[in-house]
Protein backbone atom coordinates (compact mmCIF):
# COMPACT_ATOMS: atom_id res chain seq x y z
CA UNK A 1 0.00 0.00 0.00
CA UNK A 2 1.10 3.50 -0.65
CA UNK A 3 2.24 5.51 1.86
CA UNK A 4 0.49 8.96 1.76
CA UNK A 5 1.98 10.28 4.74
CA UNK A 6 -0.28 12.01 7.51
CA UNK A 7 -3.42 12.79 6.60
CA UNK A 8 -4.73 16.68 6.41
CA UNK A 9 -6.70 17.44 9.40
CA UNK A 10 -10.57 17.35 9.41
CA UNK A 11 -11.05 21.22 9.61
CA UNK A 12 -11.58 24.24 7.98
CA UNK A 13 -8.16 26.27 6.46
CA UNK A 14 -6.09 27.51 8.04
CA UNK A 15 -7.36 31.42 7.18
CA UNK A 16 -10.75 30.40 8.35
CA UNK A 17 -9.33 28.59 11.69
CA UNK A 18 -7.58 32.14 12.49
CA UNK A 19 -10.74 34.15 12.63
CA UNK A 20 -12.09 35.67 15.22
CA UNK A 21 -15.79 35.17 16.27
CA UNK A 22 -18.19 37.46 16.43
CA UNK A 23 -17.62 39.56 19.82
CA UNK A 24 -20.97 41.46 19.05
CA UNK A 25 -22.41 37.70 19.29
CA UNK A 26 -20.46 36.30 22.45
CA UNK A 27 -22.05 39.53 24.40
CA UNK A 28 -25.09 38.76 22.61
CA UNK A 29 -25.42 34.89 23.55
CA UNK A 30 -24.17 36.26 27.39
CA UNK A 31 -27.87 37.82 27.62
CA UNK A 32 -30.02 35.59 25.74
CA UNK A 33 -32.56 34.10 28.15
CA UNK A 34 -32.83 36.87 30.26
CA UNK A 35 -35.70 38.73 30.01
CA UNK A 36 -34.95 41.94 31.55
CA UNK A 37 -32.18 42.90 29.35
CA UNK A 38 -32.52 45.91 27.29
CA UNK A 39 -30.82 44.50 24.05
CA UNK A 40 -28.95 47.71 21.86
CA UNK A 41 -26.14 45.27 21.11
CA UNK A 42 -27.18 44.87 17.52
CA UNK A 43 -26.77 47.38 14.39
CA UNK A 44 -31.05 47.22 13.66
CA UNK A 45 -33.93 49.16 14.48
CA UNK A 46 -36.83 47.78 16.47
CA UNK A 47 -39.16 49.17 13.88
CA UNK A 48 -40.44 46.63 11.82
CA UNK A 49 -40.03 47.03 7.77
CA UNK A 50 -42.91 49.24 6.17
CA UNK A 51 -46.39 47.44 5.79
CA UNK A 52 -46.49 48.74 1.74
CA UNK A 53 -43.14 47.13 1.30
CA UNK A 54 -43.94 43.66 3.43
CA UNK A 55 -47.38 43.69 1.43
CA UNK A 56 -44.90 43.82 -2.36
CA UNK A 57 -43.13 40.53 -0.87
CA UNK A 58 -46.85 39.16 0.23
CA UNK A 59 -48.21 39.82 -3.55
CA UNK A 60 -45.01 38.68 -5.25
CA UNK A 61 -45.65 35.09 -3.57
CA UNK A 62 -48.68 35.12 -4.18
CA UNK A 63 -48.15 35.39 -7.73
CA UNK A 64 -45.44 32.63 -7.49
CA UNK A 65 -42.48 34.71 -8.33
CA UNK A 66 -40.76 31.91 -6.52
CA UNK A 67 -37.71 31.14 -9.56
CA UNK A 68 -34.37 32.72 -10.32
CA UNK A 69 -33.80 35.35 -11.52
CA UNK A 70 -30.95 36.89 -14.06
CA UNK A 71 -27.98 36.85 -12.11
CA UNK A 72 -27.27 41.11 -12.29
CA UNK A 73 -30.79 41.57 -10.56
CA UNK A 74 -34.55 42.20 -11.77
CA UNK A 75 -34.23 45.04 -14.80
CA UNK A 76 -37.01 47.29 -13.00
CA UNK A 77 -35.61 47.16 -9.82
CA UNK A 78 -31.84 48.11 -11.46
CA UNK A 79 -33.47 50.80 -13.21
CA UNK A 80 -35.05 52.39 -9.73
CA UNK A 81 -31.92 51.91 -8.39
CA UNK A 82 -30.34 53.69 -11.20
CA UNK A 83 -32.83 56.92 -10.87
CA UNK A 84 -32.55 56.58 -7.02
CA UNK A 85 -28.64 57.14 -7.22
CA UNK A 86 -29.02 59.72 -9.71
CA UNK A 87 -31.49 61.87 -7.74
CA UNK A 88 -29.20 61.80 -4.82
CA UNK A 89 -26.19 62.27 -6.16
CA UNK A 90 -27.22 64.91 -9.12
CA UNK A 91 -25.75 62.81 -12.02
CA UNK A 92 -26.97 59.94 -14.35
CA UNK A 93 -26.00 56.47 -13.16
CA UNK A 94 -26.79 52.73 -15.81
CA UNK A 95 -28.81 50.26 -14.66
CA UNK A 96 -26.25 47.67 -16.62
CA UNK A 97 -23.71 49.43 -13.87
CA UNK A 98 -25.94 48.20 -10.83
CA UNK A 99 -25.63 44.35 -9.41
CA UNK A 100 -28.45 43.48 -7.16
CA UNK A 101 -26.68 41.20 -4.42
CA UNK A 102 -28.35 38.97 -1.71
CA UNK A 103 -27.55 41.38 1.28
CA UNK A 104 -24.96 44.10 1.30
CA UNK A 105 -22.30 41.84 3.21
CA UNK A 106 -22.80 39.79 -0.01
CA UNK A 107 -22.40 42.68 -2.10
CA UNK A 108 -19.09 43.76 0.18
CA UNK A 109 -17.59 40.19 -0.20
CA UNK A 110 -18.17 39.76 -4.10
CA UNK A 111 -16.57 42.99 -4.25
CA UNK A 112 -13.64 41.65 -2.69
CA UNK A 113 -13.51 38.55 -4.29
CA UNK A 114 -13.80 40.34 -7.67
CA UNK A 115 -10.41 42.34 -6.69
CA UNK A 116 -8.16 41.01 -4.38
CA UNK A 117 -5.77 38.31 -4.86
CA UNK A 118 -4.16 36.42 -1.97
CA UNK A 119 -1.35 38.56 -0.58
CA UNK A 120 -2.97 41.95 -1.87
CA UNK A 121 -2.61 44.89 0.32
CA UNK A 122 -5.98 46.29 1.88
CA UNK A 123 -6.01 49.49 3.49
CA UNK A 124 -8.82 50.20 5.53
CA UNK A 125 -10.04 53.12 7.96
CA UNK A 126 -10.78 51.91 11.60
CA UNK A 127 -12.32 51.23 14.18
CA UNK A 128 -14.88 49.37 11.69
CA UNK A 129 -17.11 47.16 11.54
CA UNK A 130 -15.48 43.50 11.89
CA UNK A 131 -16.63 42.11 8.56
CA UNK A 132 -14.76 44.83 6.27
CA UNK A 133 -11.67 44.00 7.78
CA UNK A 134 -12.36 39.87 7.90
CA UNK A 135 -13.79 39.23 4.19
CA UNK A 136 -10.12 40.45 2.95
CA UNK A 137 -8.29 38.04 5.75
CA UNK A 138 -10.92 35.20 4.12
CA UNK A 139 -9.38 35.80 0.91
CA UNK A 140 -6.01 35.67 2.61
CA UNK A 141 -5.12 39.41 1.89
CA UNK A 142 -3.08 41.86 4.32
CA UNK A 143 -5.23 44.61 5.83
CA UNK A 144 -3.67 47.77 7.32
CA UNK A 145 -5.25 49.48 9.39
CA UNK A 146 -5.47 53.35 9.85
CA UNK A 147 -6.85 54.58 12.73
CA UNK A 148 -9.33 57.40 13.48
CA UNK A 149 -8.66 59.72 16.41
CA UNK A 150 -11.28 60.56 19.35
CA UNK A 151 -11.17 64.03 20.36
CA UNK A 152 -13.88 67.09 21.31
CA UNK A 153 -16.58 64.58 20.66
CA UNK A 154 -15.96 63.58 17.45
CA UNK A 155 -13.81 60.72 15.85
CA UNK A 156 -11.70 62.22 12.76
CA UNK A 157 -9.94 61.59 10.22
CA UNK A 158 -6.14 62.20 9.75
CA UNK A 159 -5.96 62.16 5.67
CA UNK A 160 -2.40 62.48 5.33
CA UNK A 161 -2.10 59.40 7.27
CA UNK A 162 -4.42 57.60 5.24
CA UNK A 163 -2.68 58.95 2.29
CA UNK A 164 0.82 58.02 3.12
CA UNK A 165 -0.58 54.19 3.74
CA UNK A 166 -2.00 54.15 0.18
CA UNK A 167 1.00 52.80 -1.72
CA UNK A 168 1.83 51.69 -4.96
CA UNK A 169 1.87 47.70 -3.84
CA UNK A 170 -1.54 48.77 -2.45
CA UNK A 171 -4.57 46.89 -4.02
CA UNK A 172 -7.73 47.68 -2.38
CA UNK A 173 -8.94 50.80 0.09
CA UNK A 174 -11.90 50.41 2.57
CA UNK A 175 -14.13 53.40 3.49
CA UNK A 176 -17.51 52.89 5.74
CA UNK A 177 -19.06 56.32 5.89
CA UNK A 178 -21.13 57.25 7.72
CA UNK A 179 -19.16 54.66 9.76
CA UNK A 180 -19.79 52.04 12.14
CA UNK A 181 -19.46 52.06 15.15
CA UNK A 182 -18.46 55.67 15.49
CA UNK A 183 -20.64 57.37 13.45
CA UNK A 184 -17.51 59.17 11.80
CA UNK A 185 -17.81 60.17 8.04
CA UNK A 186 -15.30 61.40 5.40
CA UNK A 187 -16.06 65.36 4.93
CA UNK A 188 -16.55 66.75 2.05
CA UNK A 189 -13.23 68.16 0.85
CA UNK A 190 -11.64 64.65 1.74
CA UNK A 191 -12.73 63.07 -1.18
CA UNK A 192 -11.26 64.43 -3.82
CA UNK A 193 -7.63 64.01 -2.89
CA UNK A 194 -8.49 60.50 -1.93
CA UNK A 195 -9.88 60.00 -4.86
CA UNK A 196 -7.24 61.47 -6.88
CA UNK A 197 -4.12 59.77 -5.11
CA UNK A 198 -6.21 55.96 -5.45
CA UNK A 199 -6.47 57.33 -9.32
CA UNK A 200 -2.75 58.00 -9.39
CA UNK A 201 -1.98 54.55 -8.05
CA UNK A 202 -4.54 52.15 -9.95
CA UNK A 203 -6.02 51.62 -6.64
CA UNK A 204 -9.68 50.54 -6.14
CA UNK A 205 -11.66 51.90 -3.93
CA UNK A 206 -14.64 50.40 -2.12
CA UNK A 207 -17.22 52.48 -0.35
CA UNK A 208 -19.43 50.76 1.72
CA UNK A 209 -22.39 53.46 2.02
CA UNK A 210 -24.98 51.47 3.96
CA UNK A 211 -25.78 54.63 6.36
CA UNK A 212 -25.54 57.38 3.66
CA UNK A 213 -28.76 58.33 4.25
CA UNK A 214 -28.45 58.50 7.89
CA UNK A 215 -26.65 61.39 8.31
CA UNK A 216 -27.13 64.63 10.33
CA UNK A 217 -25.23 67.25 8.54
CA UNK A 218 -26.59 69.36 5.21
CA UNK A 219 -27.90 67.72 2.34
CA UNK A 220 -29.71 64.43 2.18
CA UNK A 221 -26.87 61.89 2.32
CA UNK A 222 -23.87 61.53 3.92
CA UNK A 223 -20.73 63.17 1.33
CA UNK A 224 -20.24 60.57 -1.05
CA UNK A 225 -17.15 59.05 -3.60
CA UNK A 226 -20.01 58.25 -6.38
CA UNK A 227 -20.70 61.44 -7.77
CA UNK A 228 -17.14 62.24 -8.20
CA UNK A 229 -15.82 59.27 -10.28
CA UNK A 230 -15.51 58.87 -13.71
CA UNK A 231 -16.31 55.79 -15.54
CA UNK A 232 -13.41 54.28 -15.88
CA UNK A 233 -12.17 54.60 -11.97
CA UNK A 234 -11.25 52.16 -9.76
CA UNK A 235 -14.50 52.89 -8.39
CA UNK A 236 -16.86 50.54 -6.02
CA UNK A 237 -19.83 51.60 -4.24
CA UNK A 238 -21.96 48.76 -2.13
CA UNK A 239 -25.05 49.87 -0.05
CA UNK A 240 -27.89 47.82 1.04
CA UNK A 241 -31.66 48.00 1.76
CA UNK A 242 -30.88 47.38 5.45
CA UNK A 243 -30.90 50.46 7.51
CA UNK A 244 -32.65 53.28 6.03
CA UNK A 245 -35.63 51.14 4.43
CA UNK A 246 -35.54 49.08 7.56
CA UNK A 247 -35.20 45.63 5.89
CA UNK A 248 -32.57 43.78 7.86
CA UNK A 249 -33.64 40.52 7.94
CA UNK A 250 -34.73 40.41 3.88
CA UNK A 251 -30.87 40.35 2.78
CA UNK A 252 -30.98 42.52 -0.12
CA UNK A 253 -27.94 44.83 -1.51
CA UNK A 254 -26.72 46.49 -4.17
CA UNK A 255 -23.15 47.06 -6.33
CA UNK A 256 -22.39 49.89 -8.27
CA UNK A 257 -19.51 48.99 -10.59
CA UNK A 258 -17.43 50.31 -13.51
CA UNK A 259 -18.13 48.47 -16.50
CA UNK A 260 -14.89 46.62 -16.75
CA UNK A 261 -16.01 44.58 -13.87
CA UNK A 262 -19.72 43.44 -14.67
CA UNK A 263 -19.44 40.79 -16.75
CA UNK A 264 -17.00 38.68 -14.28
CA UNK A 265 -18.91 40.35 -11.25
CA UNK A 266 -22.08 38.17 -12.52
CA UNK A 267 -19.93 34.98 -12.69
CA UNK A 268 -19.50 35.73 -9.58
CA UNK A 269 -22.57 36.48 -8.42
CA UNK A 270 -23.58 32.71 -9.74
CA UNK A 271 -21.35 31.12 -8.43
CA UNK A 272 -22.26 32.88 -4.98
CA UNK A 273 -25.93 33.01 -4.36
CA UNK A 274 -26.91 32.88 -7.98
CA UNK A 275 -29.40 35.37 -7.27
CA UNK A 276 -31.28 37.33 -4.85
CA UNK A 277 -35.01 35.76 -4.18
CA UNK A 278 -37.55 37.02 -6.86
CA UNK A 279 -40.17 37.90 -4.04
CA UNK A 280 -37.83 39.60 -2.20
CA UNK A 281 -36.34 41.68 -4.95
CA UNK A 282 -40.02 43.10 -5.51
CA UNK A 283 -40.25 44.38 -2.15
CA UNK A 284 -36.72 46.15 -2.33
CA UNK A 285 -38.57 47.96 -5.47
CA UNK A 286 -41.45 49.46 -3.88
CA UNK A 287 -39.01 50.49 -0.72
CA UNK A 288 -36.72 52.75 -2.87
CA UNK A 289 -39.57 53.84 -5.57
CA UNK A 290 -41.68 54.79 -2.35
CA UNK A 291 -39.99 54.63 0.37
CA UNK A 292 -38.35 58.33 0.51
CA UNK A 293 -41.41 59.98 3.25
CA UNK A 294 -40.16 56.85 5.49
CA UNK A 295 -36.37 57.59 5.08
CA UNK A 296 -36.97 61.10 5.95
CA UNK A 297 -38.91 60.31 8.83
CA UNK A 298 -36.50 57.64 9.80
CA UNK A 299 -33.83 59.82 10.03
CA UNK A 300 -35.44 62.58 11.77
CA UNK A 301 -36.33 60.46 14.50
CA UNK A 302 -32.74 58.96 14.53
CA UNK A 303 -31.08 62.30 14.75
CA UNK A 304 -33.28 63.10 18.20
CA UNK A 305 -32.88 59.90 19.82
CA UNK A 306 -29.27 60.31 18.87
CA UNK A 307 -29.48 63.87 20.36
CA UNK A 308 -31.20 62.55 23.55
CA UNK A 309 -28.79 59.94 24.23
CA UNK A 310 -25.63 62.09 23.89
CA UNK A 311 -27.40 64.81 26.32
CA UNK A 312 -28.29 62.62 29.02
CA UNK A 313 -24.33 60.42 28.73
CA UNK A 314 -22.56 63.65 28.89
CA UNK A 315 -24.38 64.15 32.35
CA UNK A 316 -22.30 62.20 33.81
CA UNK A 317 -18.63 62.91 34.47
CA UNK A 318 -16.99 59.64 33.89
CA UNK A 319 -18.33 58.88 30.58
CA UNK A 320 -17.43 60.04 27.48
CA UNK A 321 -19.62 59.76 24.12
CA UNK A 322 -18.86 60.94 20.89
CA UNK A 323 -21.83 62.33 18.98
CA UNK A 324 -21.94 60.40 15.62
CA UNK A 325 -22.90 62.05 12.43
CA UNK A 326 -24.11 59.31 10.90
CA UNK A 327 -25.15 55.89 11.70
CA UNK A 328 -27.18 54.68 14.48
CA UNK A 329 -24.48 54.53 17.57
CA UNK A 330 -23.02 56.49 19.85
CA UNK A 331 -19.77 55.38 20.39
CA UNK A 332 -18.50 55.50 24.42
CA UNK A 333 -16.39 54.72 27.17
CA UNK A 334 -16.43 54.95 31.19
CA UNK A 335 -13.33 56.02 32.82
CA UNK A 336 -11.45 53.81 34.55
CA UNK A 337 -12.61 50.91 31.86
CA UNK A 338 -9.76 49.22 29.53
CA UNK A 339 -11.58 45.68 28.69
CA UNK A 340 -14.73 46.53 26.91
CA UNK A 341 -15.34 42.77 26.56
CA UNK A 342 -15.09 42.45 30.15
CA UNK A 343 -17.44 45.84 31.23
CA UNK A 344 -19.73 44.92 28.30
CA UNK A 345 -20.37 41.49 30.88
CA UNK A 346 -20.53 43.32 33.40
CA UNK A 347 -22.85 45.45 32.67
CA UNK A 348 -25.29 42.16 31.57
CA UNK A 349 -24.99 41.05 34.30
CA UNK A 350 -24.99 43.64 36.75
CA UNK A 351 -27.57 46.23 35.10
CA UNK A 352 -29.67 44.06 32.57
CA UNK A 353 -27.91 46.58 29.73
CA UNK A 354 -26.49 44.77 26.51
CA UNK A 355 -24.07 46.77 24.35
CA UNK A 356 -21.38 46.11 22.02
CA UNK A 357 -17.84 45.70 22.92
CA UNK A 358 -15.34 48.26 21.72
CA UNK A 359 -12.80 45.23 20.73
CA UNK A 360 -15.14 43.84 18.24
CA UNK A 361 -14.38 46.75 16.11
CA UNK A 362 -10.98 46.60 16.15
CA UNK A 363 -7.82 47.47 18.57
CA UNK A 364 -8.89 51.57 17.97
CA UNK A 365 -12.17 50.43 19.13
CA UNK A 366 -10.91 49.19 22.67
CA UNK A 367 -12.04 50.63 25.79
CA UNK A 368 -15.49 51.87 23.82
CA UNK A 369 -18.97 50.69 23.80
CA UNK A 370 -21.48 50.63 21.04
CA UNK A 371 -25.45 51.68 21.47
CA UNK A 372 -27.62 51.13 18.97
CA UNK A 373 -30.08 53.99 19.39
CA UNK A 374 -32.22 52.42 17.09
CA UNK A 375 -34.86 51.86 19.73
CA UNK A 376 -37.99 53.32 21.27
CA UNK A 377 -37.48 56.37 23.45
CA UNK A 378 -38.84 54.56 26.69
CA UNK A 379 -36.06 51.47 25.96
CA UNK A 380 -33.34 54.77 25.52
CA UNK A 381 -34.53 56.44 28.66
CA UNK A 382 -34.39 53.23 30.56
CA UNK A 383 -31.16 52.35 29.43
CA UNK A 384 -29.69 55.86 30.62
CA UNK A 385 -31.59 55.74 34.35
CA UNK A 386 -29.95 51.63 34.47
CA UNK A 387 -26.66 52.80 33.43
CA UNK A 388 -26.30 55.56 35.73
CA UNK A 389 -27.88 54.26 38.24
CA UNK A 390 -24.85 51.36 38.20
CA UNK A 391 -22.31 54.01 37.75
CA UNK A 392 -23.34 55.69 41.02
Amino acid sequence: MQDVGHPRPAAAREAIRRLELSKVREIANAGFGREDILRFWFGESDQATPGPVREAAIDALAAGRTFYTHNHGLAPLREEVARYLGRLHGRAFDPEDISITSSGVSALMLAMQAVLDPGDRVVAVTPVWPNLTEIPRILNAEVVRVGLEPGQGRWRLDLDRLIDAIRPETRLVLINSPGNPTGWTLAADQRTPLLEHCRRLGVWLLCDDVYERLYYGEGASAPSILPLAEPDDRVIGANSFSKAWLMTGWRLGWLVTPKTLTPDLGKLIEYNTSCAPDFVQAAGLVAIRDGEPGVAALRADLRAKRDRLATALAEHRRVQASVPDGGMYVFFRIEGEADSMALAKRLIAEAGLGFAPGAAFGPEGEGWLRWCFAARDEALDEGVRRLLGWLG
